[in-house]
């Protein structure tokens, strides 16, 4: 039987992002996708020009569809838009008793806003204690604990830790935004650091997507039943050859996608 992820996001029309790279991601690492859309951008590698909400009833309508039908081994959780959304999805996956990675968008790569101010509160407070892990970039870390960006990585672990208490059971704080030649995310439980993973600094800018890729990418292998430290080892190792090969692709005159498929075919 083949195993399932199911991913509940929005929709980016430029395909780099959103709904479209977790489904990449699923496939590249060996997972059936699904997919409930809770929104719809219009939106390339420069800009998102237009955000559309889906209907709560629509939202609430595709996820009983697919856990009333499908055997979900994860679901990954991205942009939620609203206050009303977040309630909604919290909702309809009450009884589901898999693992969830929930990804914290707020702010597109072209620096557009994907979650409402007054959501951020919801999202902390609502679906944050419902996550088996949590993946913010430093930005999203201090905006859901109301403090300043992490500057080093002593910062970086207090406010992981800060985050489980909570009620996250770990965060994978990413150092994307951090400066150095080296990369480095932690994997944090209430308990300290679980792991730690490196990277040399990829200079491009073609990242749209690393997030959600990221996160989807931990769900696969959590849907396959890695435990979570070998699931986000996995993530890791092919989001840095999606980002290795990202400039091969040239797509788009802003910040390019990843290249999801780099191990299937070459750009």
């Amino acid at each position: 039987m083949a195993h399932i992820a199911l991913t509940i996001a929005g929709s980016d029309s430029g395909g780099g992002a959103g709904i479209q790279a977790d489904l990449k991601a699923f496939s590249a690492l060996g997972t059936f996708g699904a997919s409930v859309l809770t929104a719809v951008t219009a939106q390339n590698t420069q800009a998102v020009t237009a955000v559309h909400a889906i209907p709560l009833d629509v939202v609430r309508a595709q996820i009983d569809a697919v856990l009333s039908d499908l055997a979900v081994n994860a679901i990954k959780i991205g942009m939620l838009a609203t206050p009303e959304i977040i309630h909604t999805v919290t909702d309809a996956i009450k009884g589901f008793t898999g693992p969830v990675v929930l990804d914290t968008v707020m702010i597109a790569k072209s620096g557009d806003t994907l979650l409402a101010d007054e959501a951020v509160s919801t999202l902390r407070e609502v679906l944050l204690p419902r996550a088996t892990v949590i993946t913010p970039n430093l930005p999203e870390a201090a905006r859901l604990l109301d403090q300043k960006m992490a500057q080093n990585d002593q910062e970086m672990v207090a406010q992981g830790r800060a985050l489980c208490a909570l009620g996250a059971q770990a965060v994978l704080m990413k150092g994307g935004h951090a400066s150095g030649d080296i990369c480095r995310d932690f994997l944090i439980t209430s308990e300290g650091v679980a792991a730690e993973f490196t990277a040399p600094r990829k200079h491009t800018r073609n990242t749209h997507g690393t997030g959600c890729t990221l996160s989807s990418s931990v769900a696969a292998g959590l849907a396959k039943g890695l435990a979570l430290q070998d699931a986000v080892a996995e993530a890791h190792s092919y989001l840095q050859g999606a980002i290795a090969a990202a400039d091969d692709l040239n797509i788009g005159h802003g910040h390019g996608p990843l290249h999801h498929f780099h191990r299937v075919w070459p750009a």
